[in-house]
Formats: structure tokens, sequence, C-alpha cells
């Protein structure tokens, strides 16, 4: 039977024993713990909410406009390890053990997506993973036409914080994923109502921002975060990049606060 558990199953193996999960160079590390899952109805009135100009806009797809027969999103959260997480304790540029999750971390979710897609095609069903798609393209410099996040909270999985990451009962620090299907499966109940339901507006990772790209009235200033990730931290570590201080060695690190 092609359900939640049985995803949720499969991927945590599939995490446990890949090479892509190994980084040896840093003492063959663990990058991610094992994935988290929630599943979203593809009619799902909120999909088309994210059209919106004021949640996402009208470049956002919706399950069917990247499958004709959608039927159900499947969303998962991705944890990282205590090991890439607690080397990243320390304030001004991220540790070495950060970049390599951002980097050989997203290819290893890359190939995750990939095999889910792959178990439903075996399973009889159709699939797409939207980010992996020719179509999947970024709009305006900080937007895209698939957000895994959002898609997240609709799933159920979890909430948006100040930093703008979303919350799971497994924390922040982490990357998300998605794909979409023919396959009906049970939809996750949503546990919360508000977009911001498990952020307690601390303001610790205020305080833990290199740049002090986040405030208590703005939240997560876009240009000066991808700035000090993209370009300065990138210049640092290239080809590998990242940041994530507002991720870790904050409440939200790796539960709900």
């Amino acid at each position: 039977m092609f359900d939640l558990i049985h995803v949720s199953k499969i991927s945590e193996q599939f995490i446990a024993s890949s090479p892509l999960n190994i980084v040896k160079e840093l003492r063959n590390m663990v990058i991610w713990d094992a994935p988290i899952f929630a599943a979203a109805s593809a009619d799902d009135p909120l999909f088309i909410k994210l059209k919106e100009p004021e949640v996402i806009g009208p470049h956002h797809l919706t399950p069917q406009e990247w499958l004709p027969e959608a039927r159900t999103v499947i969303c998962y959260f991705l944890p990282f390890s205590p090991a890439v997480r607690k080397a990243n304790y320390g304030k001004g540029y991220p540790a070495l053990e950060w970049v390599y999750g951002r980097v050989e971390g997203e290819s290893c979710n890359e190939a995750l997506r990939r095999f889910i897609c792959e178990e439903i095609k075996k399973a009889g069903g159709k699939a797409v993973a939207p980010v992996l798609d020719p179509r999947f393209k970024r709009v305006g410099g900080y937007s895209s036409n698939w957000s895994e996040r959002h898609a997240a909270f609709v799933a159920g999985l979890g909430t948006f914080s100040l930093t703008r990451s979303l919350i799971s009962k497994k924390g922040c620090a982490g990357r998300y994923g998605s794909v979409i299907t023919s396959l009906k499966l049970e939809p996750t109940p949503r546990p919360y109502k508000d977009i911001y339901e498990y952020c307690k507006k601390c303001g610790v990772c205020i305080s833990r921002c290199p740049v002090e790209a986040i405030s208590m009235e703005k939240g997560k200033e876009n240009p000066p975060c991808a700035q000090f990730a993209h370009e300065d931290a990138g210049a640092r570590f290239a080809p590998r990049y990242g940041c994530g201080k507002c991720q870790t060695a904050v409440p939200c690190e790796n539960r709900i606060p």
C-alpha cells in the first residue's frame, strides 16, 4: 500500500543508506537526520491563495499546473544532524560543516526527491518534483514558481518564523522538499491556524544574524541576507555557500519552542 507511512519508511531508509548523506572529508559526518512527512490535497484552496500578490504571486503554479492529474502533494522536512547544527553555534561566518550541509546536503535532498518520484511510478502513479522540473524558475530574485516552504505549510508540517524559515516539530534547521503525485494519499490535518503560530517572536534570531538583516518590525530582509550567504560566505567557502546562523542556537532550532 502506497501511503504516507510507506513513503516515510522507505525515505528514512534511503537517507540512512545514501552515500550522499556522508561527508568523508569531515570525518564521515552525517548531514541529515531522518525526514518527517506530511501530505496535502492538490485541491486544497490554500494553493490558490498562494497566487495572491500579498502571499507569493500569480507566478506561483498550482499542483495541477505542474501535473494535470495531481491529487496529492507530498512534503517533507530533512533536519540537519547535531554535528551540522552544533558546529554552526558560533557567530560570524558559517561553519564548514554547515556549508557542506547546504550544498552537498541539497544534492542528497535532490536524490531523495528523485527516489520518491521513482517509487510513485513503480506504484503506478505519476510524479513531479517541481524544483527539479525544467519549468522551475526564480522570479524577481527572491521568489520562484514553487515554494517548498509554503507547500509544507499547506501540508501541515509547520508555520513560518520571523526569519521566514518554517518551524516544524523538528525545528527549522534543515531543508524542505516536495513531490506532486497523481496518487491519492490521505491529507495530513493542519494542527495550526496562524501562519506564525509556532514562532514566539523571542528575538534570539535577531542577535544571531551576522549582518543585522532581521528585525522584530520587518522580519528578515532578503538583500543583506543573500549578500552575506551567497557572496561573502560564498567567496570564503567557494564553491560552497550559506549561513544558517538564524536557524542554529535558537529555541526553534530542532523543536517547536
